[in-house]
């Protein structure tokens, strides 16, 4: 076959290609093993040494044209499809844009936002923690040694008698003071902890607690009263009030149960506060003076006090939620009434 008719050949069939599968059809007739270009390869032996060279030379040249007409065939197909793809995925950006509904801050974690914003303006620093404790750390430096009557207040989830999942979130403030080595502190620790309670409308087995610690010099009740009013007024309400109650606690001495003025009535007594005006929310005191020995301070130099918040219990407090496991039931209706929550 003439050289040139190939080419002139391959150029009307690819002219007369409107798809890529029959530009694939095509191309082997021409360009394969068993193409036309190849086969005039083949009858290069029944030629003379000087005509193979000169022979040769014209079919390479015919087939790197061929092989240029097949590639930009196929460029111009590929084109004209991304063409007409464009064409009919044209998108009006005019059009008004789906709305895509908002999730919302789970309030528990809104709370947590709320005392970390509080704390740090008033130069606190946030601390963590393991949630996996030593016995020594979570009660021993807390004056609360092996055997201790206190220690029936709560049942722990004991991994081995060493190890341990923390009942409260003072063992960051152990391993803060440890730290420091008798430098001022002024923290609060956001967190889970865990005791083996019955799950019901009050009680889990997991919850959340942020407590705070601050020592320095002269620090006194007066102190901690403020630091726990500002806080009741920041979560519950700028009309709420707090009083202290006389209580026990191992790690702080003397210690007090805080109460808030209801959340229902504004302490003028109701069926929630039981006609009493007030609500317990939380436990505080200032620290005693072995766990300041124990974690490296002199309680002659340094004093402090130390509080613990349970986050569901004031969260409950300010939303109104009678059921603890409402929380962590993870149902959509429940949380989408906390979307707007600044």
């Amino acid at each position: 076959m003439d050289l040139e008719l190939i080419i002139k050949e391959i150029k009307e069939k690819l002219s007369n290609a409107s798809s890529l599968q029959d530009l694939a059809a095509l191309k082997p007739l021409y360009l394969g093993k068993k193409g036309a270009i190849s086969q005039l390869m083949s009858n290069m032996k029944n030629l003379s040494i000087e005509e193979r060279k000169t022979f040769g030379q014209q079919v390479n040249a015919i087939k790197t044209e061929a092989e240029d007409l097949f590639k930009t065939k196929e460029q111009e197909l590929n084109d004209k499809l991304v063409s007409e793809k464009l064409a009919k995925e044209t998108i009006d950006v005019t059009m008004p844009g789906v709305k895509f509904a908002a999730g919302s801050i789970h309030p528990l974690s809104q709370t947590i936002m709320d005392l970390e914003e509080l704390y740090t303006s008033m130069g606190y620093e946030v601390a963590e923690g393991p949630e996996l404790e030593t016995d020594e750390y979570c009660f021993e430096k807390l004056n609360l040694p092996k055997g201790h009557p206190a220690r029936d207040m709560q049942d722990t989830f004991y991994i081995n008698p060493e190890w341990l999942l923390r009942s409260q979130t003072s063992p960051v403030q152990v391993r803060t003071m440890l730290e420091k080595k008798g430098k001022p502190i002024q923290i609060i620790c956001p967190g889970k902890t865990y005791r083996r309670d019955q799950d019901d409308a009050t009680h889990s087995h997991q919850f959340m607690q942020c407590e705070g610690l601050v020592l320095g010099k002269n620090i006194t009740m007066a102190d901690l009263k403020g630091a726990l009013l500002e806080m009741a007024k920041k979560i519950l309400g700028d009309d709420k009030e707090i009083r202290l109650r006389p209580s026990f606690f191992p790690f702080t001495e003397p210690s007090v149960e805080v109460d808030v003025s209801c959340v229902k009535c504004g302490g003028k007594g109701c069926s929630m506060c039981k006609n009493s005006g007030w609500i317990e929310v939380l436990g505080a005191g200032m620290v005693n003076d072995n766990v300041l020995r124990m974690c490296g301070y002199d309680p002659k130099e340094i004093q402090g006090f130390a509080f613990g918040i349970g986050i569901e219990r004031i969260t409950m407090l300010k939303y109104g939620i009678d059921d603890i496991r409402n929380f962590y039931s993870n149902d959509i209706r429940f949380l989408k009434q906390f979307k707007e929550t600044k």
